[in-house]
């Protein structure tokens, strides 16, 4: 007697998300959010400055203004995103994903900004984006991560220390020397500071990311100071972000902040990724490592 065939149902023939799959799209929702927060937060930057002290000159009017909190409320959404993201796929994979983020604001900062896009800045996006999608789709595979102790281990490295001090050196000799005398007139001295900050927190997100999954995994991770110590890290290096990329996008086009900002940004977080991981790069004819300066071959 033969038996009839029997059939799974969809949700027995399902396949999981992999865990980097997990990550891109983590990433691809978080610089939606994140290119949308920079024209809302912008709005209420302008308004702030029609009644206030701008931002660009120290003022802290746009406090006070709900459609600034609304833009951070939107960053904010974004950067938990990416937070997650960080912790199913590695750094360098996820990080230039935010070129996605220079097409929304270019775009939304075209039509609700009357901020105009020339030639040239819609090349540098295009590179921008050719260039992470280079850097996606050959990103190597990044160590395993098993506890945040291994972490702080890599982080305890020369290399990475040597970078860290590189790192906070130049920050603070822009904060207190460049930024004074150049930063309204420059529009690569608040990026720049902004941009090493960022690389900075990136690399805690990191920890704070892994720690989050495995303790959720069922292995407390929150037993061990140094995730603390990493959420700090994060907290300060946030505010100095904010505050520094308020005064960008208050004085320059918004057009031009956002990948600058994003190239410089990818640059140092993928600098400092390989550093802390200890990443290997072997790299082929015609494949670019740099976002935006990259030749297709």
């Amino acid at each position: 007697m033969s038996t009839l065939p029997t059939f799974d149902s969809p949700a027995d023939q399902a396949i999981p998300l992999s865990d980097r799959t997990k990550g891109l799209l983590l990433a691809v929702s978080s610089s939606i959010f994140i290119g949308a927060s920079f024209i809302v937060k912008k709005k209420g930057l302008r308004a702030a400055g029609a009644t206030g002290i701008r931002a660009g000159s120290g003022g802290y009017s746009y406090l006070s203004k709900p459609l600034w909190w609304a833009g951070m409320l939107t960053m904010v959404v974004g950067e938990v995103a990416n937070f997650a993201a960080y912790a199913f796929a590695p750094a360098i994979l996820v990080t230039p994903l935010g070129a996605l983020s220079i097409i929304v604001s270019a775009v939304l900062a075209h039509y609700l900004l009357n901020e105009r896009l020339n030639l040239f800045g819609l090349l540098g996006g295009m590179l921008c984006v050719a260039g992470s999608l280079t850097i996606v789709l050959h990103a190597p595979e990044e160590t395993p991560i098993t506890s945040v102790m291994q972490v702080w281990q890599l982080a305890m490295q020369p290399g990475f220390l040597l970078y860290v001090v590189a790192a906070v050196a130049t920050i603070l000799f822009f904060m207190l020397h460049v930024a004074p005398a150049h930063g309204t007139t420059s529009i690569f001295v608040y990026i720049t500071i902004c941009s090493l900050v960022g690389s900075l927190s990136v690399m805690s997100c990191k920890a704070l990311g892994i720690a989050l999954k495995l303790t959720i995994e069922g292995d407390n991770q929150f037993v061990h100071p140094q995730v603390y110590f990493c959420l700090l890290v994060v907290a300060v290096c946030v505010v100095t972000q904010m505050n520094y990329l308020n005064k960008a996008l208050d004085l320059f086009n918004t057009a031009i902040v956002s990948p600058i900002y994003y190239v410089m940004f990818t640059t140092f977080t993928i600098t400092a990724s390989v550093i802390l991981f200890q990443v290997s790069y072997h790299l082929r004819p015609n494949l670019c490592f740099m976002p935006g300066a990259c030749k297709l071959g």
